[in-house]
């Protein structure tokens, strides 16, 4: 796909929410069905992903942890919106990786010591690709990734998350 295709595809979707903004407001899900042992089985819309406790908190590792989960999130957004914002400004990307990185410490999770935090420390977001694009170019390929990808924004920034039981 070229810019001109790119911006052929979203103007009339841009179109559509400047006239009317509630069309904009989507509401995403995702669903799990709490399996056997200490795991819960997610439906990606591609896969079916089971989820389960990481080695360090006693899990076998044969199943995902939500931990990665996050993670994978965070890259396939990064790396879909760095594609999308390279082909709107023109920058061709070549032989592109992006990785994520999470450090936790898990005396937070075991509840081993109540004054770790639970959740990621920090988080290192790399991208490594071979592009003729300008440092000019490069920097705006970067500002305008991190401010239009959805998951690095709502890390970023966080978000109130409502919790109900039925």
């Amino acid at each position: 796909m070229n810019s001109s295709e790119l911006k052929n595809l979203q103007a009339p979707l841009k179109e559509k929410y400047k006239l009317k903004p509630e069309s904009a407001l989507i509401t995403l899900m995702a669903q799990g069905k709490i399996g056997e042992g200490i795991s819960c089985k997610v439906e990606t819309g591609r896969a079916l992903v089971e989820a389960g406790l990481h080695p360090a908190t006693g899990g076998t590792g044969m199943l995902a942890c939500s931990g990665d989960l996050l993670l994978e999130a965070l890259v396939a957004c990064a790396g879909v919106t760095i594609s999308a914002v390279a082909t709107a400004i023109g920058v061709d990307i070549q032989n592109g990786i992006v990785r994520a990185e999470g450090d936790l410490d898990f005396r937070g999770t075991l509840g081993v010591s109540k004054e770790v935090s639970v959740g990621f420390k920090k988080i290192r977001l790399h991208f490594q690709f071979y592009s003729f694009a300008t440092k000019e170019q490069l920097e705006s390929l970067s500002k305008l990734t991190e401010r239009y990808c959805v998951v690095y924004q709502t890390l970023c920034n966080g978000v109130k998350v409502e919790t109900f039981y039925n």
